[in-house]
């Protein structure tokens, strides 16, 4: 695979992650953010959450540059934090094809209410 947005200007997001060889020995890679924005599907206000992303790999990695350029694309989208959740295990599975995924997000509070959903997914 080639990555084509380590190295160069990118001043957009992106659709899907990119990914490189995965080293021998490696059993885990995570990612943690707080930085993921979005926007509640009701009142349109926006959301932050912290989201977690925890991997098997098998032949291929993240590039995490790709990795934030992705998450970049949610940021005038509007999702409730359950489906966003789903959908970044979803990427990760489909592009990423590894063992096991899960992606852990908690959203701050708004209404004195903290939203934390996981979303896991296994290679058949």
């Amino acid at each position: 695979m080639e990555l084509t947005v380590l190295g160069r200007t990118v001043r957009h997001p992106i659709d899907h992650v990119e990914v490189f060889p995965a080293p021998a020995h490696v059993t885990k890679v995570r990612f943690t953010t707080d930085e993921l924005s979005s926007v509640c599907p009701v009142t349109q206000q926006p959301d932050v959450a912290t989201v977690v992303i925890e991997y098997l790999p098998r032949e291929w990695c993240i590039e995490s540059k790709s990795l934030k350029l992705y998450l970049w694309r949610f940021r005038d989208m509007a999702v409730f934090a359950e489906a966003l959740a789903a959908e970044i295990a979803d990427e990760v599975m489909t592009t990423v094809k590894p063992h096991h995924v899960k992606v852990s997000l908690t959203q701050r509070p708004r209404g004195g209410i903290e939203v934390h959903a996981e979303a896991e997914r296994s290679a058949k």
